[in-house]
């Protein structure tokens, strides 16, 4: 008897420079045609879906076409978040400030802005989502896949991201996300589709968000995000909702990490079913022996 081994990925794929280029006119309010950008935006999801199929991938996606980043898109769709924040890099490249320098001034990485939270919290609009949906599943059509799944970010990435400037409470400000993000999630579920919750704070937060704390708080803070996460998901079947967490796809030592036996408990109080880890890295590679020694459901 053979037995085969379902195939995915993380969700986000390479654009070309006609969608790239609309995505940023996107973010900068300078689209001048809709029907002209959400034609482009829906071939490239069905160019980008038959791309997987011919790849042999089971469980594709829409490869995040629409969206100026996994996080940062929530702006368009929920109310209170306006203008920039600085950056704030990684501790471990904080550590090779040289290194760091290069890196920012490299042009490797797309500048876009990441607004903060200076306003209460709820829906805005469900068009974006509903256009993403409405192309996925065109592009699905006909298409021989086990499933499709759709990215969302977790209200404790959008946090991570988006610093608060209105709440002044970790705890509200993540509530709040969670409440206004809960009808983007149950709405990709009930469109029949695998909900992916793109949750790296449980992982990149340990070196960024809540670095300079014990573990011990980063355990309860981190668990908090999970709390949240859970409350959003009320509804939701956990059998149709996966969850991705890494340390961040930087280039960098990532000596500053947190090690696998410290994120996987916190992890396996999410609702989710499904866990994805980016752990193919010498950082990370090892710990697949974790997995070994813990209870996994």
């Amino acid at each position: 008897m053979t037995h085969r081994i379902l195939t995915t990925h993380v969700g986000s794929l390479p654009r070309s420079k006609a969608v790239t280029d609309l995505v940023f006119e996107h973010e900068n309010g300078e689209i001048a045609d809709w029907a002209a950008f959400k034609e482009t935006i829906a071939d490239a999801v069905k160019d980008v879906v038959e791309k997987q199929v011919a790849a042999g991938v089971d469980l594709v996606s829409d490869g995040e076409m629409s969206k100026i980043s996994y996080a940062t898109y929530i702006k368009d769709r929920i109310t209170g978040f306006e203008g920039d924040s600085p950056r704030t890099p990684p501790s471990d490249l904080e550590e090779f400030p040289g290194f760091l320098q290069r890196q920012a001034s490299s042009g490797g990485t797309p500048t876009y802005k990441r607004p903060c939270c200076v306003g209460p919290i709820e829906v805005k609009s469900m068009q974006p989502l509903e256009d993403d949906l409405a192309h996925f599943k065109q592009a699905l059509e006909g298409q021989n896949v086990v499933d499709g799944f759709m990215n969302a970010a977790s209200p404790g990435v959008i946090a991570l991201f988006q610093p608060d400037q209105h709440y002044k409470n970790h705890e509200k400000y993540l509530m709040a996300l969670a409440d206004a993000m809960q009808a983007e999630y149950e709405a990709i579920v009930e469109a029949g589709l695998i909900l992916q919750l793109d949750s790296p704070d449980l992982g990149l937060g340990r070196h960024m968000m809540f670095k300079g704390r014990d573990d011990s708080e980063y355990q309860a803070l981190a668990s908090l995000h999970v709390e949240a996460l859970n409350h959003a998901l009320r509804n939701v079947p956990a059998d149709r909702v996966r969850m991705h967490i890494c340390w961040g796809n930087y280039e960098g030592p990532h000596h500053h990490d947190a090690p696998m036996d410290l994120v996987l408990p916190i992890a396996l109080k999410a609702k989710p079913q499904g866990l994805l880890f980016e752990n193919s890295n010498p950082r990370h590679a090892h710990e697949w022996a974790v997995f070994t020694e813990m209870n996994i459901p």
